[in-house]
């Protein structure tokens, strides 16, 4: 295969499905991988009644051997983007151990089991993107959430350290409020309160995510590792928030 492979998870919606498209227009040939077989493959048809390279591969993230099986099964991988997670909402003190475990299992343990097997074979000079979260700077109302996503944080700089000798540079981008479904499910009393908390008084685009993502693979992005790069509309200029 001449074009670079990239590989986006959760990328049937949202900020994945963004980043898959645009990924695509970049040249790449897309391999979206999402647990909706649905929606996938609607979106799969989609795209590429567009023109753009992209597949698609029904996967639970959560699945280690499937997923260990699904990086062995294609060629090497140029540009991982570990985009799937979970969100909800819990009172401080209504949160169980279940709700840390599996925000856990999916928000940090799937992204290291497929970053490590991604790496495996990843050429030199390859590129990985792990989507973590403005909230990781401190949030109420979802204490698991916040744990999973600061432990991205923190795999993002182990992963960036361990892979540097390589070339393969690993960043982190911490989205605040996006207008995704993830959003559009909370209250309509939780959304005007997340709105009145932004500098710019609107949630983000998916869009906004995916171009951030195009800057972070290409080839013309050499020398940025380790980081995390928020895009909040300012919001974490003014402390922790909500």
């Amino acid at each position: 295969m001449n074009k670079r492979l990239a590989l986006v998870t959760g990328g049937a919606s949202g900020m994945g499905l963004a980043t898959v498209e645009r990924l695509a227009r970049d040249g790449f040939h897309v391999v979206m991988v999402d647990r909706d077989a649905a929606l996938a493959t609607k979106e799969t048809h989609r795209l590429q009644g567009l023109g753009l390279d992209v597949v698609c591969q029904v996967l639970d993230l959560t699945d280690e051997a499937a997923v260990r099986g699904l990086v062995s099964a294609l060629p090497p991988i140029n540009a991982l983007v570990n985009n799937a997670g979970i969100f909800d909402e819990r009172k401080f003190l209504e949160v169980t151990n279940a709700d840390f475990r599996r925000a856990y299992e999916v928000n940090l343990i799937a992204v290291a089991t497929l970053t490590q097997e991604v790496a495996k074979r990843m050429p030199d000079g390859g590129r990985i993107v792990n989507i973590a979260s403005r909230a990781y700077l401190g949030a109420k109302n979802h204490p698991h959430y916040v744990a999973s996503k600061a432990a991205v944080v923190g795999y993002t700089r182990a992963s960036a350290m361990e892979l540097a000798p390589r070339g393969i540079l690993v960043n982190a981008i911490a989205p605040g409020l996006i207008d995704t479904p993830l959003l559009r499910a909370l209250t309509p009393d939780r959304m005007a309160q997340q709105l009145a908390l932004q500098p710019t008084g609107k949630a983000g685009l998916p869009q906004d995510i995916a171009h951030t993502v195009s800057f972070l693979v290409s080839p013309q992005t050499s020398f940025i590792t380790g980081q995390v790069l928020f895009l909040d509309g300012g919001k974490s200029l003014g402390g922790s928030g909500a």
